[in-house]
């Protein structure tokens, strides 16, 4: 099969346009981070929407869906906006309630636009609250100035050590399935294997933390050794089974990607799916043992 080089470059451009909106996102300030989780639970509760009419076979009004999506986005307020002010108005304390009010007012209106109201699309839609905005509210908690925890907290880079061990985890993974693979993980995603997914975690975890050291601490530091390394493999663990949780959701809905926001790469879901599960496994151990 010849190489298709228009594939290649589309992919590798748009790869380009995602890594630098990432990064100006994560490391520029607090703002830009809270902007760029916002524009991402957006992306993923639309696709998680689009994905729940698939599964169920039903349309959903879209006021239905813009309500859903302010309730959770209020969520993402509530747990993430911290300190964040726009002018003389704290985000949380002066835009979270409206934001909800906004929501449920959009949610009763598609409610009475809808003929008929199935329990299960409701179920559905509510479960994507606890799939998307909560996990993002709690990423973006983790880096909440006053959420600081000894030798643990450093800001926005908690996020980026995260979202780094996640794609560092999904690049070794690949690597090593490739070379090595034989066993199958699980029949919801047959390309990745045991050897791959193993092999992953081991060397995500401490290569994150290497990483993450050299690049943005300058140098090492060792008494973040242990609870780095901790994290880096909570976060590989709990990414393969967000990853494979978003699998089985493609596969319930019939489709090979989530959305298309992205040439080559899919849409939101299919990059953040790791991201939503590790995220909540990350705050929790924060929470457990830093206080």
């Amino acid at each position: 099969m010849a190489f298709n080089w228009s594939t290649f470059w589309t992919r590798a451009f748009t790869a380009l346009i995602f890594v630098a909106v990432m990064m100006f996102g994560l490391l520029f300030n607090q703002w830009s981070l809270f902007l760029l989780i916002s524009l991402i639970y957006f992306g993923c509760s639309l696709e998680y929407s689009c994905l729940v009419e698939k599964i169920t076979g039903k349309s959903i009004h879209a006021h239905l869906k813009s309500g859903i999506s302010l309730i959770g986005y209020h969520i993402i307020l509530l747990l993430g906006s911290g300190s964040l002010q726009l002018g003389i108005y704290e985000i949380r304390q002066n835009f979270s309630l409206p934001v909800l009010i906004a929501g449920f007012i959009l949610l009763v209106w598609g409610i009475f636009k809808t003929k008929i109201i199935s329990k299960k699309v409701m179920g559905w839609l509510s479960g994507g609250l606890l799939y998307t905005a909560l996990p993002l509210g709690l990423l973006l908690n983790l880096s909440a100035p006053q959420q600081a925890a000894q030798h643990v907290h450093l800001g926005n880079y908690m996020v980026v050590f995260i979202i780094g061990s996640v794609w560092i985890n999904d690049t070794m993974a690949y690597l090593a399935g490739s070379a090595i693979g034989k066993t199958p993980l699980s029949k919801i995603s047959p390309k990745k294997t045991w050897e791959g997914t193993v092999s992953g975690i081991i060397l995500s975890a401490g290569l994150t933390w290497l990483l993450f050291s050299l690049i943005f601490l300058k140098y090492i530091e060792w008494e973040l050794a242990v609870p780095g390394i901790i994290i880096s493999t909570i976060t590989a663990i709990s990414g393969t089974f967000g990853d494979l949780f978003e699998s089985k959701l493609k596969r319930m809905a019939g489709v090979k990607d989530s959305g298309r926001i992205m040439p080559g790469h899919g849409g939101f879901l299919d990059r953040f799916d790791s991201v939503l599960f590790a995220a909540p496994a990350v705050w929790l151990f924060i929470k457990a043992f830093y206080g």
